[in-house]
C-alpha cells in the first residue's frame, strides 16, 4: 500500500505515524462533522453513492430523486451567491436579525420541543431567511400582489398550509388571502416552519425520538443539509445553514441564561 510505503521512507524523520494517520482519514468530510457518536439513522429517501460521504454533496441520483419527489430546483446562480455572500458581512443586519431572532426565540424552543426538531436548525434556517429577505415582503398590500410565493420570517408558502391541513386543498380567494394574513404573522410563521421540518422529516424516514445534529454522524448531517435544500431548492443553501448552525451567537441566543440584574444597594 502507497501510504504504508511513504510511512516507511519517512520514519527516520519521526513523522511517518502522523503521515500515515493523514493518508487514512476521509478527506469529505468537513470540520465539526465526526464520524463517531451512534450508528447512522435509518432510510433517509435517497440514493446511496461514494459522494455521500460528504454531507453537503449530493449526488446526481440524489438530486433526481429529491426532485422527483418534492420538486426542488438545484443550484443558486453564481452571481446570486456573490450577492447572498455580501449581505451576510453586514453588520447591522446581523445585530437587527439577532434582535427580531429574540424576540421570536419562546416560539422556536416551545415549538422546536413539540415537534421533535432541533432548535438550533431551526434559528439558523430564520436567521437566513430573515437577513435575505426582499424589501417589502413583511407587508400586506405586497404579500397579497402576488409577486412573492413565501412569505414571513421563515419564508413559508402557502402550499405548506395545505400539506399539514391547515388550508383546504382548493381554497377560495378569501381563504388565500386569509392563510398569507396569517404567514405574515411571525409566530404563527415559526409554527408552520417547525411543522414543516417535522413533515419533512417523516417523509425522509428520518428517525424519531432525537434531534439531529450535525456533528454527531455525517448521516445526521446529510439530513439535516437534506431539510435544508427541500426548504430552499438551492444548493448553497445547506452549505450556509451547517455554518450557521455552529455560530456562537445564535447558540447564546437560544439557551443562554438570562437574569435580571438587581440595583445596587445603597
Amino acid at each position: 500500500m502507497w501510504s504504508q510505503r511513504l510511512s516507511r521512507l519517512l520514519r527516520p524523520l519521526g513523522i511517518g505515524a502522523t503521515v500515515l494517520a493523514l493518508t487514512t482519514l476521509p478527506l469529505s468530510v468537513p470540520p465539526g462533522v465526526g464520524q463517531a457518536d451512534g450508528q447512522p439513522p435509518g432510510n433517509l429517501g435517497w440514493v446511496d453513492s461514494p459522494e455521500s460521504a460528504d454531507p453537503l454533496r449530493f449526488s446526481p441520483e440524489e438530486l433526481r430523486e429529491l426532485q422527483r419527489r418534492f420538486g426542488v430546483h438545484g443550484p443558486q446562480p453564481q452571481l446570486a451567491q456573490l450577492f447572498t455572500e455580501g449581505i451576510d458581512q453586514l453588520q447591522p443586519l446581523r445585530i437587527h436579525t439577532l434582535q427580531r431572532l429574540e424576540e421570536l426565540r419562546p416560539v422556536i424552543l416551545q415549538e422546536s420541543r413539540r415537534r421533535n426538531v432541533n432548535p438550533v436548525f431551526v434559528t439558523a434556517v430564520l436567521f437566513d431567511e430573515m437577513r435575505h429577505a426582499k424589501p417589502g415582503e413583511d407587508i400586506p398590500l405586497a404579500a397579497h400582489s402576488g409577486l412573492f410565493s413565501t412569505h414571513g420570517p421563515g419564508q413559508v408558502a402557502v402550499s405548506e398550509l395545505v400539506h399539514q391541513g391547515l388550508l383546504r386543498p382548493d381554497p377560495s380567494a378569501a381563504e388565500l388571502a386569509a392563510a398569507r394574513d396569517r404567514l405574515l404573522e411571525p409566530a404563527f410563521n415559526v409554527r408552520v416552519l417547525v411543522g414543516k421540518f417535522a413533515r419533512l422529516s417523516h417523509e425522509l424516514n428520518l428517525p424519531r425520538g432525537q434531534h439531529l445534529q450535525a456533528s454527531r454522524h455525517p448521516r445526521q448531517a446529510k439530513a439535516l443539509a437534506t431539510l435544508a435544500y427541500l426548504h430552499n431548492g438551492k444548493l448553497d443553501y445547506p452549505r450556509r445553514i451547517l455554518r450557521s448552525m455552529q455560530d456562537p451567537e445564535l447558540h447564546a441566543l437560544l439557551f443562554s441564561a438570562r437574569k435580571t440584574l438587581l440595583p445596587p444597594l445603597i
